[in-house]
């Protein structure tokens, strides 16, 4: 996993560590896509990473669903996941 994929599974990490240990039923969280080639068919570089990384943590995804957007960095496609504690 490239430094940027990793950095970007860390805070996702944290942000769900944080909300078990809070007792919280639900995790909303937003998934931006590394790979700037989105219209094309094929991987979506960085997201499964963060998933695995929000499940490792106690939550299981319910719900996904994706949207497009412009950023700084050009048009990126954004995955909003919702998890549930397991």
């Amino acid at each position: 996993m490239g430094f940027i994929n990793q950095a970007k599974a860390d805070v996702a990490t944290k942000a769900a560590a944080d909300a078990y240990a809070q007792g919280r039923r639900t995790l909303v969280f937003k998934i931006i896509e590394a790979n700037a080639g989105h219209r094309a068919t094929g991987l979506m570089l960085g997201i499964g990473e963060q998933i695995d990384a929000i499940e490792a943590q106690g939550w299981a995804l319910a719900n996904m669903c994706a949207a497009e957007g412009k950023a700084l960095s050009g048009d990126r496609s954004a995955l909003i996941c919702l998890f549930r504690r397991r």
